[in-house]
């Protein structure tokens, strides 16, 4: 990824960093306003389902203290016995006696007026008739509710039944059922109270915010302006939202943070290129068979100019995504060149394998480097193999050409790190290859109970049956060595042999190998045929590849 684009990327995502914790606390603060609101609307609710039982359970107790009638109708002591429990039950305003549907006396006194019993709206599982509006003849005061038993009627007011403090602008209502209001305050919306019987729930719509509660045959419904939460929710985002700005702005910093050691990385990769910081260790490879050493593989470093080296693992990537592995590997060819120049002109059967990127496999362009290197020396083609990652298939058709004007210009091709990226048994016969190397991963499975110990052996077999030549990367132990050369794998490479080395280290360790090995005649190495064939050369490798 170039400079402006991450910046792009990064400043995208950080827009997006910050915006997210703000709205996930206006969510939170609007949940909470809402039920803040509705759990305040409930308890409203049950205080009015609560006020409302008590008001029935008073006029009951009432009712059926005076019934069955054991006084003479509308005595002095009968309309005495009435006013008692009229001044001494809260919820009632005044208690009457009718006979053959008509008022004789009340708690008031005897009645000298034609008053007739009104019809009930509704009567009570134990037998009380209520109607829900009358007027009262002897008083002439507001309308009242009547609940009837036998032959007492009790006056109330309606507010009894909702006789609860609320916040000014709470709507509230008690209604049976059946949908008969007996009770409300402040006027709510009958037929917003009638939807809200036919399905009580809590709920926000446009305009109110409403909370129900059901119980004892009765629904208490308490309902608030929507514009009323908006203060609640004030409050909450007092306290939400600088939570969240306080995380918005550490995800900047965190953004803003990484950029700039991503930049700073970036920039000081460019310099290193620009310095020309990177050398070339150098891993031997040997003959399993011999001991012999037929090569090496050129494994690139970040020397720093204080003499510190940079993991290839903490810059290859950075310098894969940046486009930056290019120049990488043509300073790796370079080296090659310099350092090994004479050693190869006078050892014809050495070589060095050189890594491309996938970006050198897809263009190609690594090829007329190598070849401008090796321009006047007397360095042969075929003493320079040219490794590819799987990465470097994932354009299968770029891939072909590019390997087939390698094998074609003399070099042997080898397929690395095989098992770990995107190959198929399909790209190995498809491609023209000469070697195939083993991920080490595979290789330290050697011996264990690993999942994936059973693949090295189908890799060997498979590479066999292409007539790839096999090289081992990472071997470590004596195990692993005498596992892979019961297997007939003809070439390894790993720390049971020798590290990688910078390049004057090398040359001593194969001229003391070539001293030891004198006059051992080493298996013939890949070299491409005149036209391209379709073979693989299998390397397994325990660190990271020249270039990427």
């Amino acid at each position: 990824m170039n400079r402006s684009r991450l910046i792009f990327v990064t400043i995208l995502l950080a827009l997006v960093g910050a915006a997210l914790p703000l709205v996930i606390m206006l969510y939170f603060s609007w949940s909470r306003a809402v039920t803040d609101e509705q759990s305040r609307l409930t308890l409203y609710a049950q205080q009015a389902i609560l006020r409302a039982n008590i008001s029935f359970n008073e006029i009951r107790s009432a009712l059926h203290a005076i019934e069955p009638l054991n006084l003479k109708p509308c005595s002095d002591t009968h309309i005495a016995r009435m006013r008692q429990l009229t001044v001494n039950t809260r919820s009632i305003e005044e208690i009457g006696y009718f006979r053959d549907g008509k008022l004789q006396c009340t708690s008031w006194g005897r009645n000298d007026k034609y008053v007739e019993q009104t019809p009930a709206d509704f009567v009570t599982a134990d037998g009380l008739e209520v109607t829900l509006r009358v007027s009262p003849v002897v008083t002439q005061g507001n309308p009242m509710m009547a609940i009837q038993y036998r032959s007492h009627n009790v006056l109330t007011v309606p507010s009894r039944f909702v006789d609860v403090i609320v916040d000014s602008g709470v709507q509230l209502a008690t209604v049976t059922e059946q949908g008969f209001v007996l009770g409300e305050q402040n006027s709510p919306d009958a037929m917003l109270v009638r939807d809200i019987v036919a399905a009580p729930a809590n709920r926000v719509d446009d305009d109110y915010l409403i909370a129900s509660v059901r119980a004892s045959g009765l629904i208490a419904i308490a309902i608030e302006p929507r514009s009323y939460l908006f203060k609640r929710l004030r409050q909450e985002q007092l306290i939400l939202l600088p939570i969240g700005a306080a995380i918005a702005a550490l995800i900047v910093a965190a953004m803003v943070w990484g950029l700039r050691r991503r930049l700073s990385s970036l920039g000081e990769l460019n310099v290193a290129i620009k310095r020309r910081e990177f050398i070339v260790h150098y891993q031997p490879i040997v003959e399993l068979r011999t001991g012999l050493c037929v090569g090496a593989e050129a494994l690139v470093r970040w020397q720093r100019p204080d003499g510190s080296m940079v993991r290839p693992d903490l810059f290859i990537p950075l310098a894969e995504e940046s486009g930056l592995i290019l120049p990488i590997t043509d300073q790796v060819i370079a080296h090659v060149v310099a350092d090994l120049r004479a050693t190869l002109a006078a050892e014809r059967h050495l070589h060095i394998a050189i890594n491309l990127s996938a970006d050198d496999i897809k263009t190609g362009r690594a090829l007329a480097s190598v070849q401008a290197a090796l321009k006047n020396t007397d360095i042969e083609a075929q003493q320079i193999w040219l490794e590819a990652t799987e990465r470097g298939f994932m354009d299968v058709n770029s891939a072909r050409v590019t390997l087939t004007n390698a094998r074609a210009a003399g070099h042997a091709v080898a397929i690395d790190d095989f098992g770990t990226g995107y190959s198929s048994l399909s790209y190995l016969q498809s491609l023209p290859l000469d070697s195939l190397k083993i991920d080490k991963s595979f290789i330290d499975t050697i011996g264990t109970d690993s999942a994936t110990s059973s693949v090295t052996p189908h890799i060997i077999g498979m590479a066999k049956t292409l007539k790839l030549k096999i090289v081992a990367e990472g071997v470590e132990t004596q195990e692993q060595a005498d596992y892979l050369r019961k297997h007939e794998v003809e070439f390894v490479q790993g720390w049971l042999y020798a590290k990688a080395m910078p390049a004057t280290e090398f040359i001593a360790y194969y001229q003391h190998n070539l001293a030891q090995h004198q006059g051992i005649v080493a298996t013939t190495l890949p070299v491409p045929p005149a036209a391209p064939m379709q073979q693989a050369t299998v390397s397994i490798d325990d660190d990271p590849p020249t270039s990427g």
